[in-house]
């Protein structure tokens, strides 16, 4: 929000987004800017430069289109830890379970890769996977911890 200049630049890459008939993703940090985004016509909001999940459920709480009928649609993105646990797939379950529609991922695919269970496909699939960090653990192969095999769908770009 903040990068591209301030609200009349947000707005002027929202209205070229709908003359494309596309939406456009407006990355925010704070309430305010969730906020003025929405204000502005954005119905897709993702939190970016976050790290807490509470954080970043804050950002977006209540979060609803001034226009009645309009749903919000809510993204979170996950940052990459350094460490060589499968935590992001925690966070991504945990972000469902708050109320997201969506998390963007990228760099957290490709930082580990030595086992076959941490092969980017495996990751998006465990994210995607309708599971808990209560009852099941991201790296179960089979048997118990595995967690339920439901598909939640997802959006390709």
């Amino acid at each position: 929000f903040g990068v591209v200049g301030g609200e009349e630049r947000v707005k002027a890459f929202i209205d070229g987004c709908g003359v494309l008939e596309m939406e456009c993703i407006v990355g925010v940090s704070t309430r305010e800017q969730a906020e003025a985004a929405v204000a502005l016509g954005a119905r897709i909001v993702c939190v970016v430069g976050v790290s807490d999940v509470d954080e970043k459920a804050a950002v977006v709480e209540g979060l609803s289109s001034p226009e009645e009928g309009d749903a919000i649609c809510t993204v979170a993105a996950i940052i990459a830890r350094d460490d060589k646990s499968l935590e992001e797939v925690e966070e991504a379950w945990i972000l469902r379970d708050k109320g997201f529609n969506a998390v963007w991922v990228s760099d957290c695919l490709y930082k580990s890769g030595n086992d076959p269970i941490e092969a980017p496909g495996n990751i998006i699939r465990s994210m995607k996977a309708k599971s808990s960090v209560k009852y099941a653990s991201p790296k179960a192969k089979h048997g118990k911890g595995e967690g339920a095999r439901e598909y939640l769908g997802d959006i390709l770009m």
